[in-house]
């Protein structure tokens, strides 16, 4: 049981990567797309703008979000991820992190920019409802991550200043993301990104993993704010 009282309101979850093991689905499905499409792009590329919005990553990795090679690419990774779907897997300490933050009075926010067809593919796979107060997807912003738009509709639809939330996100996309918004941001190792690098982007601790994350609970950002690390 909580031994003490969280200085936060909210906590907002950055989905793939963070609480699913999702990442290398998507650069295998994007990587697969890209050469079906006639774009090959070697997959070390790809894993660099995972957890970018979509349009931000086929203009980044392909110079356009609207040229034919970008339309059937996109088409593409959304079937060949589908497909995949059965290798997706919960991250440790996932569900139990979010239940935890629950019982202890936190608002629990999924603040994700997956499309829509993908966040329900998540969301079975979590089974966390019970927990989970706010939700957000890809449809409820224009520009998504690194853009602060996500972060600022979570926050509202949680009730809830900047000041009072705290963003867990495993690309430095989530933690830029979280910064423009005003919130700080824990990050986690869980997505293939280094701890060097998610603190060199502004997070203010960095975890292994959720089950990491929950095993230091009491003496995260969660609880003060002052900045820790893992």
């Amino acid at each position: 049981m909580p031994v003490s009282k969280p200085t936060v309101d909210a906590v907002l979850l950055d989905i793939d990567g963070t609480l699913v093991d999702s990442n290398y689905v998507h650069v295998d499905a994007w990587s697969r797309a890209f050469r079906e499409a006639g774009g090959s792009v070697p997959s070390w590329r790809v894993h660099r703008c995972i957890g970018m919005d979509g349009s931000k990553l086929l203009e980044t990795l392909v110079g356009s979000s609207d040229s034919a090679l970008a339309h059937e690419a996109k088409k593409l990774h959304g079937e060949y991820y589908a497909a995949a779907s059965a290798d997706l897997e919960v991250l440790p300490g996932a569900r139990e992190l979010l239940a935890d933050l629950n019982s202890r009075g936190i608002t629990v926010v999924l603040a994700t920019s997956a499309p829509e067809s993908e966040l329900s593919t998540l969301r079975d796979l979590l089974d966390v409802e019970d927990s989970v107060a706010v939700v957000t997807s890809g449809e409820d912003a224009d520009v998504a991550k690194p853009e602060p738009d996500i972060v600022a509709v979570a926050l509202e639809r949680a009730g809830v200043e900047a000041s009072k939330a705290v963003m867990v996100g495993d690309s430095v996309w989530d933690i830029e993301s979280a910064g423009r918004a005003g919130v700080r941001a824990i990050g986690v190792r869980s997505g293939g990104i280094s701890r060097g690098e998610l603190l060199d982007a502004g997070a203010v601790a960095v975890f292994d993993d959720p089950a990491d994350l929950l095993a230091h609970i009491e003496d995260s950002p969660f609880y003060s704010d002052e900045k820790a690390s893992a």
